[in-house]
């Protein structure tokens, strides 16, 4: 008999509304901070040193998937997890972080040499690869927490973390430190979210390495090791493409496209791994139930994602007129491609979440060697004519060829038919183009950026949210409640 004085626990619909609020909360927050301090240091640092970091932010991707080596994924991919899983995966992940630190340490002037020998690179790729070792001290405080679906204190490390760095980063540019301010924002950004939940967790590590729980755990990581290798691999190799045989001002455009493009994709894959994956790993042994919560969470990224990226692309000129004037005028069309590309990226991701919640780990490597060919053939294909909007459009081309592959091997592994995909997406693919056709037209008047920008936004939702309500899309009045009344946004039809 149940206790009537016990605690009520939230039911797993209230767990998944109350980790997807505040995942979003933290997306939204951060993103604002984020673009705040942007938009200073985008005014304040030079093309070139932008260049300058986004070369070694090529090598730190690295580094940051070797240090977790897969082992943050399957910790959420396990239904349980023990004490001592939690300590293997911890002093795992330090040691092999603070020995990759070490090797780039030594390499540094190799870096500057690949990347117009430039030596500038030294001290700072020193200095910037500390970052990669504090984050490694938070993964298992971090994973801990979206296990448990309470990710309150996440979404408050990063918030301030952004505020601290961001301060930070704003005040050694108006100094006139160039690069160097870019580099302490990122450390002191990681230090201060380590710091964060260490302080609040109350977890410390009880246990060595253990030999049973490494196995168990790298049984499951491999195959998000292997495929996050090859995701970074082909996501960098633009940069380092362009870093190395084109120009650091060249990569330094490129990467501001890049970053704000990335804003609106890597946020929301986030917001749906972090909410949807331990969600879905609670209902993976039926079919049933995983099918409905697919058709739900297909249908609210679509809701979502499309009219978001699709927006930003529309508007992009306007967007850095207002707030760059004409510095960035030459990273705007790169920018408009990747939000596009955006869209795809974001539903790839979705699709691997299934693919993982299923235990289908292997599978992952698949979809990213898939993608892997299609991005190299696009290099190929496109880097001899010395164009970056050239090669940036060859990304855009491999995503659709990737997006038509996956999809395909996620409907035969889920059961999910294709004709199901196509009908949760449509409707919101087709309210979307009718939205930037809007957009489109209400750009032929002429304003000054900041009005233009506001009138094409303001445009765009008008035409969005009103064709959703004319259509009765329940996605509408879900957004609505999530936001205002703190209900469930995701609902079983």
């Amino acid at each position: 008999m149940t206790d009537p004085s016990a605690p009520v626990q939230p039911s797993l619909k209230q767990k998944t509304a109350g980790t997807l609020k505040w995942n979003t909360v933290d997306r939204i927050a951060s993103q604002v901070l984020y673009g705040v301090v942007g938009i200073v240091l985008a005014n304040e640092v030079s093309q070139e040193d932008f260049g300058l970091v986004g070369a070694l932010l090529v090598f730190q991707a690295f580094a940051i998937i070797f240090a977790d080596s897969g082992f943050g994924a399957a910790l959420l991919r396990q239904k349980h997890t023990t004490e001592q899983d939690y300590s293997t995966v911890f002093w795992f992940n330090l040691l092999v972080s603070v020995a990759i630190y070490f090797i780039l340490w030594f390499c540094a002037p190799l870096i500057a040499d690949i990347f117009q020998k430039d030596t500038r690179l030294i001290p700072l790729s020193k200095v910037m690869f500390i970052t990669f070792v504090l984050n490694a001290l938070a993964i298992v405080q971090t994973n801990r927490l979206m296990k448990k679906m309470d990710v309150k204190m996440i979404a408050v490390s990063n918030v301030i973390a952004q505020m601290v760095g961001g301060g930070l980063g704003i005040g050694l540019a108006l100094g006139g430190w160039g690069a160097w301010a870019l580099v302490w924002q990122s450390v002191c950004l990681a230090g201060v979210k380590t710091g964060i939940l260490w302080a609040t967790s109350r977890w410390y590590p009880r246990y060595w390495i253990h030999r049973d729980s490494f196995a168990k755990i790298w049984r499951i990581g491999l195959s998000v090791f292997s495929s996050s290798m090859l995701n970074t691999l082909f996501l960098t190799v633009y940069s380092f493409v362009i870093g190395a045989f084109y120009s650091l001002k060249s990569l330094g455009v490129y990467t501001q496209a890049d970053k704000w493009s990335k804003m609106g994709s890597a946020s929301l894959s986030q917001i749906f791994t972090a909410s949807f994956v331990p969600l879905l790993a609670k209902v993976q042994d039926n079919p049933a139930d995983f099918k409905r919560y697919m058709q739900r969470i297909n249908r609210f990224s679509a809701f979502i994602v499309f009219p978001m990226l699709a927006g930003l692309a529309i508007v992009g000129e306007p967007l850095f007129h207002t707030f760059f004037g004409n510095k960035w005028d030459s990273a705007i069309p790169l920018f408009q491609i990747l939000c596009v590309r955006g869209i795809l990226v974001v539903l790839i991701s979705l699709f691997g979440n299934y693919m993982l919640a299923l235990g289908y780990g292997k599978r992952l490597f698949y979809i990213e060697v898939i993608k892997d060919v299609a991005i190299a053939i696009a290099i190929l294909s496109t880097v001899w004519f010395e164009s970056v909007e050239l090669l940036v459009w060859g990304q855009l081309w491999a995503s659709i060829l990737t997006f038509v592959i996956v999809i395909y091997m996620v409907a035969k592994a889920t059961g999910y038919s294709l004709s199901s995909f196509a009908n949760d997406f449509l409707l919101f693919a087709g309210i979307t183009i009718l939205m930037c056709v809007a957009c489109w037209l209400l750009s032929k008047i002429y304003l000054s950026p900041v009005v233009s920008l506001l009138l094409q936004i303001t445009g765009g939702a008008v035409v969005f949210i009103g064709a959703a309500k004319i259509r009765k899309a329940p996605e509408l009045s879900e957004a609505i409640s999530f936001i205002f009344k703190k209900t469930v946004a995701l609902r079983q039809p």
